[in-house]
């Protein structure tokens, strides 16, 4: 039973900075490869980011690129999203994710997340 729990979102300026977090349990968190994605209101989700299983392979859609970065901690059984110089357009709900499959094959948009959590809202103010 897949169980994830987003925290640290909020209220924060353009140019500002939050990091996201993820506990997961109910599964063996090292086997999977872990994600986030994005869903603002009116708008189609959005998958950001995804990290193998050991950590070391991480990929990002080019809107975060070079301004998120995705971490994980299987010891801790956690997943991070650090969001740097964050803009107005990042407004969303932002949800943790597990992949049932590789992340190079969601990198390639042919794999989605099959299960998140209830997610955290983030707004970035002009």
């Amino acid at each position: 039973q897949f169980q994830l729990v987003e925290s640290g979102g909020g209220l924060v300026q353009a140019g500002g900075s939050l990091r996201l977090s993820c506990a997961a349990s109910g599964f063996r968190v090292e086997l999977y490869a872990l994600g986030w994605f994005r869903q603002a209101p009116g708008k189609e989700r959005e998958g950001l980011s995804c990290i193998n299983t050991s950590g070391r392979n991480t990929h990002y859609t080019d809107s975060v690129k070079g301004r998120f970065t995705i971490s994980r901690d299987n010891a801790k059984k956690m997943v991070y999203l650090q969001m740097n110089s964050l803009k107005p357009e990042d407004t969303a709900m932002y949800y943790c994710a597990v992949l049932e499959s590789y992340c190079s094959i969601w990198a390639e948009g042919k794999a989605d997340f099959d299960h998140w959590g209830q997610g955290t809202q983030v707004t970035v103010s002009s």
